[in-house]
Parts: structure tokens; C-alpha cells; sequence
């Protein structure tokens, strides 16, 4: 069963929501923020995809952060700022039980989930 992890009300997890149900594919949604499992499962999600595309620079939350929280990001300090602050966990995080995809691509996800 895939799993796709996020937050309700984005608009890239809407395009996700619209491409699964158009192409017949059962999924569970968990809203990562009111659920509070983002700690839980960030250190598999980073071993499986890095931090590096998980922590979302382009987002609101990242652009609120001060110059020193942004400043010299590595695994442990990415790791930290996505527990602290889950939102600027790029959305969706979709796990297929055998692969783990970061962020909304309807090519990747046509070629990943058919």
C-alpha cells in the first residue's frame, strides 16, 4: 500500500492527490504535521533520499528562517531544522514500500508507480 506523507492544503500535494485517483492508485494519506511522524520516520527518509532533497529551500518556512539558521546546512543540522519545523519537508513524500519519491513529478511517478 502506498503512503503519501504531507500537508493537506499544499498545492503540489493536490496535483499528487489528482494524478493517484486519475490513474487508479490506492494510496493513505498522513498528514505529517498533525500526525507528528516526520521525527519518526526523517531518518529513514534521509537514508533513502538525502536530506539534501527533503529540506525545501524554495519554501515559505525556509525564507522565514534567519541567515544563521541558514547557514552551512548539514545532514544532523537539516535533520534538526525538519523536526523543528516540518513544513520545509518537501511535499509529497510518497512511499511505495519499495521506493521512496520526493516531491511531485507526474513522469517520475507514471514511470515509479505503473
Amino acid at each position: 500500500m502506498i503512503t503519501v506523507y504531507g500537508i493537506k492544503n499544499c498545492d503540489t500535494m493536490k496535483k499528487a492527490f489528482t494524478w493517484l485517483e486519475a490513474n487508479g492508485i490506492e494510496y493513505t494519506f498522513v498528514d505529517y504535521k498533525k500526525a507528528g511522524v516526520a521525527a519518526e520516520h526523517l531518518p529513514d527518509w534521509i537514508k533513502c533520499a538525502g536530506w539534501e532533497k527533503l529540506l525545501n529551500t524554495r519554501g515559505l518556512m525556509w525564507k522565514k528562517l534567519s541567515n544563521e539558521e541558514r547557514a552551512d546546512v548539514d545532514a544532523a543540522k537539516a535533520h534538526h531544522l525538519l523536526i523543528q519545523y516540518p513544513s520545509m519537508i518537501k511535499r509529497p513524500v510518497l512511499d511505495s514500500g519499495k521506493k521512496l519519491l520526493v516531491g511531485f513529478d507526474p513522469d517520475t511517478y507514471a514511470a515509479e508507480l505503473k
